[in-house]
């Protein structure tokens, strides 16, 4: 069996090591920055869209910038897109995801968040495999039981999955987080709050700005879905239930404030711009616990490279 290292390479030929991902933030993740983490020698990934339909619209973005770019190490594969795609799928239709990827190939398909756990993740991978098989399924796994039960149906289907590419997330922001990933095991490292504070990121002035402000993600943190309910979002399955910086919206849930009156403070504070974030502000900040560990906004390359350098140094 190749190395995990070889076996990164014959999948990514224009990867660097330590092997860094940018995930799939919903929404924020989009073309610029996917292309940019990937040209710079990692991974990026597409976000989920709000429509699964706006989904094929970032694919053809990316599939131009990729056009007019040259990897900085290797060379970008002749069969397959050099970024990944997310799918949250207890709300994404599965039939358009299906068809984006057999369209546009990317080279890996994120799979997160399905509605009816392990029979969800199997259907939506034969529909991937099936749409484009040079497309490496991805499944976002945060319990032992959920890896135990992947390895066991994987394994079924592939006996050679359980030494299968691994790659650390939550909580990594920098070189030292993939440092830890590495030595626990990992291929590699993906980080998603630290990728909202890049310069491609595709998101709100006042919101990034947040995510640099906030200090102590332990602390100034919190998993809940009340920030979905007030966007009129609902169906999310509870144990995905998304982690967010806590601001005037949840204090005062917590302090008993009626729904429908945090609601239309909501709805007043989305018309307010940039003044809608902050520790004062309404509106929903999604952003890990690592959110303390970021100080400023870079390019996504230079946040590659740091990252990539900061490991080396401390795994030699």
């Amino acid at each position: 069996m190749a190395s995990p290292a070889t076996a990164l390479l014959s999948r990514y030929p224009w990867v660097s090591s330590p092997f860094i991902v940018s995930a799939p933030m919903r929404v924020m993740s989009g073309p610029a920055l996917a292309v940019s983490v990937s040209q710079a020698g990692g991974l990026g990934f597409l976000g989920p869209r709000v429509k699964t339909e706006e989904t094929l619209a970032d694919l053809e973005e990316a599939t131009s910038l990729v056009a007019k770019a040259a990897p900085q190490h290797g060379a970008w594969p002749a069969n397959v897109l050099p970024v990944g795609v997310g799918f949250q799928l207890w709300s994404d239709d599965s039939k358009i995801a299906a068809a984006a990827v057999e369209k546009f190939r990317p080279c890996a398909a994120w799979l997160y968040a399905p509605r009816d756990g392990q029979r969800g993740l199997d259907e939506w991978s034969r529909l991937v495999r099936r749409a484009c098989p040079e497309t490496q399924v991805w499944v976002q796994v945060g319990t032992l039981a959920e890896v135990k039960e992947l390895l066991l149906r994987r394994g079924e289907e592939r006996p050679d999955v359980v030494r299968d590419l691994a790659v650390g997330r939550g909580g990594i922001a920098d070189g030292r987080g993939v440092a830890a990933a590495i030595c626990l095991g990992a291929s590699g490292a993906a980080m998603g709050t630290r990728f909202l504070a890049a310069r491609e990121a595709r998101i709100s002035r006042g919101y990034q700005n947040e995510v640099v402000r906030a200090a102590d993600g332990a602390v100034a943190t919190t998993r809940t879905l009340l920030y979905n309910h007030l966007r009129g979002t609902f169906g999310w399955p509870q144990e995905y239930s998304p982690r967010t910086i806590i601001n005037r919206s949840y204090v005062e849930q917590q302090e008993g404030k009626p729904f429908e009156d945090l609601q239309v403070l909501h709805d007043q504070a989305s018309k307010a711009g940039d003044a809608g974030w902050g520790p004062q502000g309404r509106l929903a900040t999604y952003a890990g616990a690592s959110v303390g560990l970021i100080h400023d906004v870079q390019d996504a390359a230079t946040i590659v490279h740091d990252a990539q350098r900061a490991c080396r140094g401390l795994v030699r």
